[in-house]
């Protein structure tokens, strides 16, 4: 029995399964339109990508480093102008014995020295005697070759490079964000796609059970069927995998392992503005985040090198103290104080050389690492600008081939209502149908991460600049 014999199963199975070729060529003229109605009518539930991003922002433990980096570059300032200041130190200080400097010396400083001290008996064996003496000390570096100003300075800039090091982590963050949050959205219309699919295969199946029990099919159209229902369940089953995948990357993306899987925002197809590869180059040279914590760390071991030229300097520093010693803590006593000018060279500095030699090493590796950075900058936003471009041509063409795949399923679901085709013809033009549908989409969501992909290249992937993709 040869299926060309019999175009009565052909128009039964093509009633059973017009009104699902219909729903299928609508979702796939109208996905877009689809899409805006679903933003439009969102539960309050729903989950944006703004939103999840803001979140990550907040809560991510590379965010939380990067804070931390930036707070420690701030002491670091704060510390370094410490050495312009003076240090003043109190002292109280109790002490008691016989050693005759000792004892000779605090009881001047007492000024309870009288004349019978003077006996020799008195100078070589004398009576113990305790002190309380409180002190006030300060001292002060007036100058030291401008070693303290280039340790600012370099503070400085330390502090400046460790922002824009947070300013590089939040892109990473946000970029990986929105490829976590892509991939879900995109198992969510492989789900779709494959429950359609499904349901599509199911009811064939059932239709073309009938016809063989009705003598109007063969058995192995009956075969094909049921594979082919097999083939699809399974599809389905590795979507849900995939989605529950796509929900582990975007909870650890925002640093929300709590989070549970709620409604998300979808992706409208769209055309983004791109600039030419000499302009995007350019842009990224100047607004690149890393590149500038590279730039600012360059600059600020330069200060380092000048700080450690400067300890071969002299320098100049100040003394201060005011004493008051008591024979016991309530009595009264005598006070002294003294002050005075140091000036000190560092007539062997061999240290401090091996210390300029360090400072330079460190200035070679940074001007290298910062070189590197450069060049590896071209490489990436020239791979971000192509791939891009391919994305977009992508999405052009994964559109003509879903609106042709869909007009091929429905002339041959007429030649197969005709008896001009057979089942696995028809099994054919379903696949190739769902395989179109699913390509469009991947290639939808690739458009968009192929997007922040750029705008993180040149370094400008900011939570707005973001935003603009949904």
């Amino acid at each position: 029995m040869r299926e060309r014999d019999y175009p009565t199963l052909g128009l039964a199975v093509l009633f059973c399964v017009a009104g699902l070729a219909c729903a299928a060529q609508d979702r796939t003229t109208a996905g877009a339109a689809a899409q805006e109605a679903s933003t439009s009518m969102q539960s309050p539930e729903t989950l944006t990508l703004r939103q999840a991003i803001d979140r990550a922002l907040g809560q991510s433990p590379a965010a939380a480093m990067a804070d931390a980096d930036d707070r420690d570059a701030s002491a670091a300032t704060t510390l370094a102008r410490t050495n312009l200041l003076p240090h003043l130190n109190f002292t109280e200080d109790i002490s008691r014995g016989d050693d005759p400097v000792y004892a000779f010396g605090t009881r001047l400083r007492q000024r309870q020295f009288t004349q019978n001290d003077f006996a020799l008996n008195a100078l070589n064996r004398p009576q113990p005697v305790g002190n309380f003496a409180t002190r006030f000390s300060g001292t002060w570096t007036a100058f030291d070759s401008f070693k303290t100003q280039r340790e600012i300075h370099r503070a400085d800039l330390l502090r400046a490079s460790a922002a824009s090091s947070g300013k590089a982590v939040d892109q990473q963050i946000v970029l990986h964000v929105v490829e976590a949050y892509q991939s879900v959205l995109y198992a969510e219309r492989e789900i779709d796609v494959a429950q359609h699919e499904q349901e599509t295969a199911t009811a064939l199946l059932t239709s073309v059970d009938e016809h063989v029990k009705a003598g109007l099919a063969v058995d192995s159209d009956r075969m094909s069927a049921e594979v082919n229902v097999a083939a699809r369940k399974e599809e389905s089953i590795a979507a849900e995998g995939d989605l529950e995948l796509g929900w582990a990357e975007l909870r650890e993306a925002m640093g929300a392992p709590e989070l549970k899987a709620t409604e998300l925002q979808p992706i409208k197809p769209k055309t983004f503005a791109q600039l030419s590869l000499e302009d995007e180059i350019a842009a990224a040279a100047k607004a690149r985040p890393d590149l500038m914590a590279l730039a600012q760390g360059q600059s600020a071991q330069a200060s380092a090198v000048g700080a450690a030229r400067s300890a071969f300097g002299p320098s100049v520093s100040t003394y201060g103290a005011w004493e008051e010693d008591r024979g016991s803590l309530g009595s009264s006593g005598g006070n002294n104080w003294v002050a005075g000018v140091q000036i000190s060279v560092d007539i062997l500095p061999m240290g401090k050389r091996a210390q300029l030699a360090q400072e330079n090493a460190a200035k070679r590796r940074i001007d290298a690492q910062l070189s590197s950075s450069q060049q590896q900058m071209r490489l990436q936003v020239d791979q971000a600008h192509i791939h891009r471009q391919t994305a977009t041509l992508s999405l052009e063409t994964a559109r003509a081939a879903m609106e042709q795949s869909a007009e091929s399923l429905r002339i041959l679901k007429n030649r197969y209502g005709a008896g001009l085709a057979t089942i696995t013809d028809l099994l054919r033009a379903e696949d190739a149908e769902r395989q179109s549908q699913t390509m469009y989409w991947k290639a939808v969501y690739g458009n968009a991460v192929a997007y922040a992909e750029e705008l993180y290249a040149i370094g400008t992937l900011t939570p707005d600049a973001a935003e603009d993709l949904q």
